[in-house]
């Protein structure tokens, strides 16, 4: 079996970065609102194109009067917005899936020199990529529901930390491991970190899903509505819906605290130099992210609205935050574990 080994260990991050496209195609498909933007599935209005005029919608419509757009029976979608919602089946079911299928089965060719951990997560990235498929058809039959769309990403995001296990694991299989040296709080410190930027990032999410409650704080610019919340920084919360952004944001200063207080001791809990940069990049890309969401709400103008692709690299700086710390739990409870009979 020696043929196999080699580059094929780097076929995961190559996974990870479509992987990475996907989550980017379903945030900018969230910011236009365009989740239902082909309201059946797989097919889109009936066809496998996205080139679906007005008139054309209108009939599908007429045909199937038991689907009924949220937006109103008189929406209609830009060509733009169908693309959006096409390209992102497309790259998740044509070229995704396809290529974690082949993965499995060179895993499975290997299996005389690779882990029964390695043999694990292979499978289990299989079943993931089939599960975001049944769970893609969910979103679209419940009109893009909170609930639907935070179990989506979620789903995405174990998805991707399942590439980054196995990338992690197979590296260790061909003799490529970190040697990475954990103290007794690494885990925990780890652990805290990626749960926190965790809830931040659904919290968000949820804002960001959520009609008029990237404005509920407020659009007069600096600094009233951000980093103040209308002018204050107490507000009552009365509607947890419609204050999402003012919960968000208290969420957002009080994980940065703990980020910062875990990132200043990280000596006398984390002795090897990975977790060190590893941490060091999570927490500053989390400050980072927090004047990238600063800029959002600043970026509001009477004429044109929020910029919305300042949303998007939101979302996905949230959720590589998220993946740097749970990569670094995974690094170690990998890296460290002790060579499993093959």
């Amino acid at each position: 079996m020696a043929r196999w080994k080699g580059p094929w260990h780097l076929l995961p991050v190559g996974l990870i970065l479509i992987a990475a496209m996907v989550i980017a195609v379903g945030g900018i498909i969230r910011i236009y609102d365009a989740g239902e933007s082909c309201p059946d599935w797989p097919t889109c209005f009936g066809t496998w194109g996205f080139d679906v005029s007005p008139e054309e919608q209108a009939t599908w419509w007429e045909n199937n009067p038991e689907e009924i757009d949220s937006r109103g029976v008189d929406h209609r979608y830009t060509t733009f917005e169908i693309f959006t919602e096409w390209v992102h089946r497309a790259i998740a079911g044509a070229l995704l899936g396809p290529l974690i299928i082949l993965q499995y089965l060179i895993v499975r060719a290997q299996r005389e020199s690779l882990s029964n951990r390695t043999h694990t997560l292979a499978g289990l990235t299989l079943i993931l990529v089939i599960w975001q498929g049944f769970l893609g058809y969910v979103t679209v039959k419940w009109d893009n529901e909170h609930w639907s769309v935070a179990l989506h990403l979620a789903s995405a995001l174990i998805f991707t930390l399942a590439l980054i296990g196995l990338w992690i694991s197979w590296r260790k299989d061909n003799g490529l491991g970190w040697n990475v040296k954990a103290g007794p709080r690494t885990q925990v410190h780890l652990r805290l970190s990626a749960l926190s930027t965790l809830i931040v990032l659904f919290v968000g999410a949820f804002v960001s899903t959520t009609e008029d409650a990237n404005v509920a704080c407020g659009v007069s610019g600096f600094p009233d509505s951000w980093p103040l919340c209308s002018g204050g920084i107490g507000v009552l919360v009365q509607d947890v819906i419609a204050q999402s952004q003012f919960i968000h944001r208290w969420l957002v200063l009080i994980v940065g605290i703990i980020l910062l207080r875990i990132w200043m001791t990280r000596s006398a809990w984390a002795p090897d130099v990975l977790t060190h940069r590893l941490m060091s990049w999570g927490t500053g890309l989390y400050g980072l992210n927090v004047l990238l969401g600063g800029a959002y709400v600043l970026s509001w103008t009477a004429n044109s609205g929020f910029i919305e692709w300042i949303s998007v690299l939101h979302l996905l700086f949230a959720s590589v935050v998220f993946l740097i710390f749970s990569s670094a739990i995974l690094m170690i409870r990998i890296d460290t574990s002790d060579n499993e009979e093959e």
